[in-house]
């Protein structure tokens, strides 16, 4: 689940910053929703002891 919402957050980047026209506001949420997905992957790697 968490690798699929890291995945889903990097398309939905992708298309925001083609956009051009994409608030402040916007992207401080896009980027605290990065975070989370990354440490959630993080985590999982590290369980994994990958």
């Amino acid at each position: 689940m968490q690798v699929e919402m890291a995945v889903g957050l990097l398309d939905h980047s992708a298309a925001m910053l083609e956009e051009r026209q994409v608030t402040k506001a916007e992207l401080r949420f896009l980027v605290a929703r990065m975070r989370e997905a990354m440490a959630d992957v993080l985590r999982i790697a590290e369980s994994r002891r990958l």
